[in-house]
C-alpha cells in the first residue's frame, strides 16, 4: 500500500488537533465549575496568582490551566505582563450563562458520554439500546444548561413568530403541551412570556419533572405545572398548541408520538418540533455541525430510540424523514417554519 506522506502528515495534524480539543474538554469543565471563567470575566487581565485567589484555587493548577487555555485560543495571554484576559466574545460563551451562545453546557454532555464509552461499546455488539434514564447524571443538566440559551435566544423572538397564527393565541390565552420537556427550559420560558396561556410539561423521566417543578417554582410562576408522562399518552386534550423541543428523534415510538399529538391537538391547533438542523442526505450533513450532531446521536439519541425498538432516526434526520413521521401520525400540513444553524423548527396542523 503507497501512502502519500503529505496526506499522512495533513492526517495527523488534524488528529493532533482533535487530541487537543478532547482533552481541553475537561479544561472547559474546570473554568465552569469552579468559577474560573466568571472572575476573568469581572477581572480583566490577570495573572495565575490573582485569579488563584480571587477563585480560591491553587495557583499552580490555575496556572496551568490558563496555558491550555492561552494555547487554546480560549483566553490571550500578554508575554510582557504575564497576564491572561478572557476576551468579552469568549465570556459572552463561557461565562454568562444568559447568553444564547453560553456554552459549557455541551461539556457536560460531552463528560457524559465518555462515561457512557463502555456502555455503547456493549450496544455496538448487540444492537441493544440504551435509555436516556440509564446515562449519567450530567447528561441531564449539560443538555438544559446547553439548550436553554438557544431557547432563551430564538424560542420567542423567532421561532413561536414563525408559526402561523400562534403568538396572537399565546398572547389572547391559550392550552399547550410541552412534550420532552426535561427540566422544564423551555416550559418556562414560554410561561413567562405568555402569561395568560397555561402550560404543562411532561416528560417520562421523573426526576427531571421534579427539577422542572423547582425551576418553576423559584421563577414564581403560576401557569405552568409538570408532570410524569410518555409522549404516547400524556393526559388532556384540547391543546391549541404542542411542541417537542429536541426530543422526537429521540423516542421509541415517533410515530405514536404523533398519533397523540393528533389526539390531542384541537381542530385548529398546531405542533411544533424542534429538531437538530439536518439535511435529507448524509453528503450534505458532512461538515462541523453534522460531525457534533452524529457524535451525540451515536452516543445518547439512537441508544435511546432503540432501547424501546424504535426506528433511531437520529439526530439527523433530516425533514423528509421527519416528515413521514408526521404524516403517519394522521396529520395533514407539514412545512419547515424557520431554522437556525443548529435547528429545524418544523410546523404541523391537523
Amino acid at each position: 500500500m503507497a501512502v502519500n506522506p503529505d496526506k499522512l502528515n495533513a492526517f495527523m495534524g488534524k488528529a493532533v488537533g482533535d487530541i487537543g480539543a478532547a482533552l481541553s474538554a475537561n479544561m472547559v469543565l474546570l473554568g465552569d465549575k469552579l468559577g474560573l471563567y466568571k472572575a476573568m470575566a469581572k477581572a480583566g487581565p490577570v495573572t495565575p496568582a490573582e485569579l488563584a485567589r480571587a477563585t480560591k484555587t491553587a495557583e499552580r493548577y490555575v496556572r496551568e490551566w490558563l496555558g491550555n487555555q492561552a494555547a487554546g485560543g480560549y483566553v490571550t495571554y500578554d508575554a510582557g505582563t504575564g497576564r491572561y484576559t478572557l476576551p468579552e466574545e469568549q465570556a459572552m460563551a463561557l461565562a454568562d450563562e444568559s447568553s444564547p451562545c453560553f456554552l459549557p453546557g455541551a461539556f457536560q454532555v460531552i463528560a457524559a458520554t465518555f462515561s457512557a464509552n463502555p456502555k455503547i461499546q456493549q450496544r455496538f455488539k448487540t444492537g441493544k439500546g440504551l435509555g436516556w434514564d440509564q446515562h449519567d447524571h450530567r447528561l441531564f443538566e449539560g443538555t438544559e444548561r446547553f439548550f436553554r440559551p438557544n431557547y432563551l435566544g430564538n424560542l420567542v423572538a423567532n421561532w413561536i413568530p414563525s408559526l402561523d397564527g400562534v403568538e396572537a393565541k399565546l398572547k389572547r390565552g391559550a392550552k399547550v403541551a410541552d412534550v420532552g420537556c426535561g427540566f422544564g427550559a423551555s416550559t418556562i420560558i414560554m410561561a413567562k412570556a405568555y402569561p395568560t396561556s397555561t402550560f404543562i410539561g411532561f416528560d417520562y423521566h421523573k426526576s427531571s419533572i421534579l427539577t422542572a417543578r423547582k425551576r418553576a417554582k423559584e421563577a414564581g410562576l403560576k401557569n405552568v405545572t409538570f408532570a410524569v408522562a410518555k409522549s404516547t399518552n400524556y393526559p388532556g386534550k384540547e391543546y391549541d398548541f404542542v411542541a417537542h423541543f429536541d426530543c422526537l428523534h429521540d423516542m421509541g415510538d415517533p410515530v405514536g408520538a404523533a398519533k397523540h399529538v393528533k389526539k390531542t391537538l384541537a381542530q385548529d391547533g398546531t405542533w411544533m418540533i424542534v429538531e437538530p438542523f439536518a439535511n435529507d442526505r448524509v453528503e450534505d450533513n458532512l461538515n462541523p455541525v453534522g460531525r457534533v450532531f452524529y457524535a451525540a446521536s451515536t452516543m445518547i439519541c439512537v441508544p435511546a430510540s432503540l432501547a424501546y425498538n424504535g426506528p433511531a432516526l437520529g439526530a439527523q434526520a433530516g425533514e423528509a424523514r421527519l416528515r413521514d413521521v408526521v404524516m403517519k401520525g394522521g396529520l395533514t400540513r407539514f412545512r419547515r417554519a424557520t431554522q437556525t444553524l443548529f435547528n429545524l423548527v418544523l410546523e404541523a396542523r391537523p
